[in-house]
């Protein structure tokens, strides 16, 4: 059973740190990307980072400089690093995994809200 599961979210006050964590699991093909996004209320759900496997990373422009994606020594984990948070940066933050063959699986996310 494929399982894709994010933990790390909280409440925080502004400036400071969070770290998120997202494990897949029961994933048998080889996977091209672990990514993280988010989604605000009312709004539409972003790219926050991308870290291709073999590939570099890549960030939005709201939060460069402040996130950082990297992955563990067991390759279906990868971590969101989130400082200097921002009220601006509070959602429901999201883990997507794709595989070489174009398959997506979402975690159930977790939420992240930043206090002024």
């Amino acid at each position: 059973q494929v399982q894709v599961a994010e933990s790390g979210g909280g409440l925080v006050q502004a400036g400071g740190s969070l770290r998120l964590t997202c494990a897949a699991s029961g994933i048998i093909f080889i996977i091209s990307a672990m990514d993280w996004y988010r989604q605000a209320p009312g709004k539409q759900r972003e790219l926050v980072a991308t870290l291709p496997s073999g590939g570099s990373t890549n960030y939005a422009d709201s939060v460069k400089g402040r996130f950082t994606i990297s992955r563990a020594n067991a390759k279906n984990t990868v971590y969101l690093q989130m400082n200097n948070l921002k009220p601006e940066d509070t959602a429901v933050y999201y883990c997507r995994v794709t595989t070489v063959n174009g398959i997506l699986y979402w975690g159930q996310g977790t939420q992240v809200t930043v206090s002024s």
